[in-house]
């Protein structure tokens, strides 16, 4: 049974972009354009999502709590395809696990951060996480 690979993007106000994508297994044989449209209806008009709510690498631009005006917490959905690539979701989730993670993360809602946000903005956010 082939594996599912969550092409997804960071895309900044200046239309700059980079690219992450995590492969799941599809133990379950879930169909992959079910699974596509069940992501479009938990995530944000557009397909935004906040990648840490749902456990996937954040692959913002700005690094070391350096950012611009142009950016922003949220990543957005781009496709799912059938790859016979190996599984390599951290937390060895099949694709079935992850949407109902998603779900989930959907009804508490998106946990937004901002740059320029006070108390737990974004600059904070991203400086907690400087090693």
């Amino acid at each position: 049974m082939a594996n599912v690979e969550f092409r997804y993007l960071y895309r900044d106000g200046g239309n700059y972009k980079k690219r992450g994508s995590v492969i799941f297994s599809n133990r379950e044989g879930l169909d992959i354009d079910l699974a596509a449209e069940k992501l479009r209806q938990a995530f944000l008009p557009d397909g935004l999502f906040i990648a840490g709510q749902v456990r996937v690498p954040e692959v913002f631009l700005y690094a070391r709590g350096k950012f611009t005006d142009d950016d922003h917490c949220y990543h957005e959905f781009d496709v799912l395809t059938s790859t016979n690539k190996a599984a390599n979701d951290k937390q060895l989730r099949s694709i079935q696990e992850f949407l109902d993670v998603v779900a989930a993360e959907a009804r508490q809602g998106w946990r937004t951060l901002e740059p320029g946000d006070n108390e737990g903005g974004l600059l904070g956010f991203l400086t907690s996480r400087i090693p």
